[in-house]
């Protein structure tokens, strides 16, 4: 199984192989899980102090915020599983 890492916006870089669902912040039980997700100390943010735009729910319960949109993230992941590595 080859690693497969995703750009989630100014250099921060994430495996694709444990990506459960990339999803937008704006609804109460996101907003919720995100702040569990504080509160346990698995939240991990990467907005750069930007506006959350994609919250990224990973399989170790770790909660990834990034200030790309889900979309972008989602192509992002889309193409990487397409065309291999990208160098």
């Amino acid at each position: 199984m080859s690693i497969k890492l995703i750009n989630i916006g100014f250099g921060n870089i994430v495996s694709a192989n444990r990506i459960i669902s990339i999803v937008s912040p704006e609804s109460a039980p996101i907003k919720r899980l995100v702040q569990d997700a504080r509160d346990r100390g698995s939240l991990i943010d990467a907005t750069y102090g930007r506006r959350t735009r994609a919250v990224i729910i990973m399989d170790n319960n770790h909660v990834i915020l990034s200030a790309v949109q889900p979309e972008t993230v989602a192509h992002r992941l889309g193409n990487k599983d397409d065309n291999g590595e990208e160098g």
